[in-house]
Formats: C-alpha cells, structure tokens, sequence
C-alpha cells in the first residue's frame, strides 16, 4: 500500500472536521509549495541531480529550514535510488512519507499531546514575545479544557505590559474562568505563587500562566521567567508540568530564533504556533521540531475560539498534499 494511501486511512480515522481545518488552515502552504512541486514534477521527466537542487529551493522557500533540507533531499536521494524511483511524479509521494518520517524521528504521535498531571493540579506556563498571540492562546486553550469537563483558572503573570492583564480579563469573561491578578507593575512571580494556592483551595485541575514578553532587555525577561518558574517548582513537585512556547507562524526563521532564546532560559516542552492560516511558509513547523528538538502541541489555524488546534504531523502533511492524496487513493 501506497503512503498516500495509508495516510489518506489515517486521517479517516480522525475527525473529518479537524482535517478540514488543516486542509482550510494549510490553503496558502499548500497552494505555494504544492503547486510549485507540482510545477518541477511537470518540467522534469526524470528524477536527476537538477530536480533535487529545485527540489531543496522548494523547501527551503517554504521556511523548513537549511539544516532539515539538506537532511531531508539526501534521504529522498537514498530513497528514489533504494526503491528505482525513475518518474518524477512518483517523488511527491516519498517526499511526504519522508516529511512525516523527519517530524517523529523514530518517536510517536504522543509527543504532541499535551503533558496534564493525572493525580492534581496541572501548571502550564506561557512564555513568547509579545505580539506573537500568548493571551489569545491562553483564552482558547482555557476554552478547550474547560469543555473536556476540567476547571481552569488563569494568573495574569504579565504585569509589565499596558493592557495585558485587562486582556486576559477579557478572555477570563468570554469563557467563564477566573483570572488571579494583581495591580499593573507588580511582582509576577508573586501574582502565580497566588494563582497556585487559589488553584490548590478550589481543587482546580489546570492553572494557566500568563508571563511577560519583554522587559528592559532579553536578560531581565529571562530572569523574570526564571523566578517564576522557580517558584512554580518550588510549590508544586513536578510543575510547570508544560512550558509552551508561543511563536508566530509568519514571521518565519524570526520564530526560529526566538525559540532558540526561549530554550536557553526555561525548558521549553511545546511549541504553539500561532497565526499558521496566515502564511505561505508553514514549513517553519519542520524546522522548529528538527532543529531544536521541540514537538508543536498546538497551532492556530484562523481566528474562532475552536481554532486552536492540537497538532498532529499526518493531519499536517494531509493538509500539504491533501488534493494530491485524495487523487492518488482514489486511483
């Protein structure tokens, strides 16, 4: 059986609201890097050194990043000798299985899920610069769990930026969740060790974490987050037990970057990668996983509440290739 094929019966299995979501959230990924692959397919009647190189453009175009492109076009080559691969519309197939292979690196789909504490209280710290969606993502992901049946509290914990902790108020009233806050300016280690005792007294089984997203300069902002981790750890053996990074689809290799920073002051478990509908250049998703060793949990494929989306690599790589797919099961 093909892997177009497999795949196709994966997704099957899964909801088919949710890959519609991919395929819908995909569209400018997708109609920018399959179109072009499409194109190099249709020009090339042989698969040689020249499609590869176009082929590595493609990717690199698409934001996967140099490190897992070269990775990558060298086990297609390995592959497209291995099986005789001589048709060049044949390498559209391996090169999803492959981009599928790259993204779990031996491990499972559990990577992705979010880590909750089964037995108590769960911590899940917020961290990212500001502008990239943290708040938003706070709100939704409040939303989701509270709909699984959980009780959720948030702890405005950014107190350095105007307006921050009146937005997350706004997103505490939306969806029917309390938000532990103090005044503009003060500590914000203080504001989650409350957020903790409140989320201890009233058997809450998830407290979410606001942080700031910038301060003077990137060395307070990391010492910042370094306290309030501190004290997280410190009132609850095993906590924060998630750290989700929060980055910007569209600002491409800058999401990189940022996460590199983030990685190095707190250990960083998921990545939220927002705004994911809004860019050509979905490739970013390869890049972060491969070359920081950090799974996406969740990514934002538009603006609704239910948009916040558990990530998942088959659900991903159907929404690149989705109509090829379709075609190609159905032959």
């Amino acid at each position: 059986m093909g892997f177009f094929k497999k795949l196709k019966d994966k997704i099957n299995n899964q909801t088919e609201q949710v890959t519609d979501k991919f395929k819908d959230g995909m569209s400018k990924t997708r109609d920018s890097f399959t179109s072009k692959v499409n194109d190099l397919v249709a020009r090339y009647r042989k698969v040689d050194e020249e499609f590869f190189e176009e082929l590595e453009e493609i990717l690199i175009s698409a934001d996967v990043g140099v490190t897992t492109v070269m990775e990558l076009i060298e086990e297609l080559e390995m592959e497209v000798k291995r099986r005789n691969i001589q048709d060049t519309e044949e390498v559209k197939e391996v090169i999803s299985e492959k981009l599928v292979e790259i993204y779990y690196d031996g491990e499972d789909s559990s990577i992705e899920e979010l880590n909750l504490n089964e037995d108590g209280l769960s911590v899940i710290l917020t961290v990212g610069v500001n502008g990239v969606g943290k708040t938003t993502t706070i709100g939704k992901l409040a939303h989701q769990l509270k709909e699984e049946g959980k009780s959720v509290l948030l702890a405005a914990g950014d107190t350095f930026r105007a307006g921050a902790i009146d937005q997350l108020d706004v997103w505490g009233e939306r969806t029917g969740v309390d938000v532990i806050k103090h005044s503009e300016g003060s500590d914000p280690a203080a504001v989650i060790y409350d957020g903790i005792q409140a989320a201890k007294s009233r058997g809450a089984d998830v407290l979410i974490c606001d942080t700031a997203g910038r301060l003077q300069n990137k060395v307070n902002l990391m010492n910042e987050l370094a306290k309030v981790k501190k004290v997280i750890s410190r009132e609850i053996d095993g906590a924060p037990h998630e750290t989700l990074l929060v980055l910007d689809a569209t600002t491409g290799q800058n999401a990189l970057s940022q996460a590199k920073t983030f990685k190095e002051a707190t250990d960083v478990s998921g990545i939220v990668l927002t705004k994911l509908d809004g860019t050509a250049r979905g490739g970013i998703v390869l890049a972060i996983r491969k070359e920081l060793d950090i799974p996406v949990k969740y990514v934002g494929l538009g603006e609704r509440m239910e948009d916040l989306q558990p990530f998942d690599a088959h659900q991903f790589v159907y929404g690149l290739f989705g109509d090829l797919i379709t075609d190609e099961s159905e032959k």
